[in-house]
């Protein structure tokens, strides 16, 4: 019997804190290694850069695994680098997150999804951060350092995103996006948070949920996608809007930012 492909549904800005798409990919062409292990969802990286980049700008992935950021950056006609401990393609360069070999406020935009501790196998070297128990202190103290570079290359007011899991295991439940989320606080303005359906086929298997329902545990439902700003220095200003968001404002007769002010009233 053949099997019968579903096209994939037209791609469109998401417009709530919960995202879902069908397909880890958009296309006919797909982005990145659908066969890398905890491969981001290309949708995720779509919105993100059609939200917060214009044309020409530098997207950085100092975790790029499947290369999901570099084809989708180039979908969109920005420019891309990808970092790795261990690369997979040739357009993505050996370095440490820890220490990017990359001058000062070169990046425009900044994606990352690290490792949820040491759920899976990725390099094998113990430099590597997920070989890292997130149940201990310096898996937290390394992702300190990640993010320390963030703030190095990242030009002033521009955007960062961070895609994130929570960690269970027999050791008990670690919080992984709500830690990040402080952390990334103490250097960047927090501009949201949304959660992520994750698409797992692990959740389909009843197996699965009857293990969940026998030891009182839950599977994990959702990723979160931290965004963050980096104002000007000295500033808190509104935060920088790309083209294409003004545009739709323009076209809504409203005038929007990515992070509005705070309301008051009754």
């Amino acid at each position: 019997m053949l099997s019968r492909t579903v096209p994939k549904p037209r791609l469109q800005l998401q417009t709530t804190t919960l995202w879902q798409y069908p397909s880890g990919q958009y296309g006919k062409g797909g982005q990145g290694d659908p066969n890398y292990r905890g491969a981001t969802p290309s949708y995720v990286i779509w919105n993100l850069l059609q939200r917060y980049t214009l044309e020409k700008h530098l997207v950085v992935d100092p975790m790029a695994g499947g290369g999901t950021t570099l084809d989708v950056a180039r979908d969109l006609n920005r420019r891309a680098l990808g970092y790795d401990l261990q690369p997979t393609r040739r357009d993505v360069f050996r370095a440490d997150a820890r220490k990017l070999p990359l001058e000062d406020g070169k990046a425009d935009f900044i994606f990352c999804d690290p490792p949820y501790g040491n759920h899976l196998k990725y390099s094998g070297s113990p430099a590597c951060i997920g070989e890292l128990d997130a149940h201990e202190p310096a898996y937290f103290e390394a992702m300190n350092q990640v993010f320390g570079e963030f703030d190095r290359i990242l030009r002033p007011d521009r955007y960062l995103a961070v895609y994130t899991g929570d960690s269970w295991s027999r050791k008990g439940f670690v919080p992984i996006g709500a830690r990040f989320m402080a952390m990334l606080e103490q250097q960047f303005q927090p501009v949201d948070h949304v959660a992520v359906v994750r698409g797992n086929r692990d959740l389909q298997k009843g197996n699965y949920h009857q293990a969940a329902e026998q030891h009182n545990f839950y599977l994990r439902g959702f990723h979160h996608l931290l965004i963050f700003y980096k104002p000007e220095a000295r500033s808190r200003s509104t935060p920088y809007r790309s083209k294409s968001s003004r545009r739709r404002s323009r076209q809504a007769g409203t005038t929007r930012a990515a992070a509005p002010k705070r309301k008051t009233g009754r």
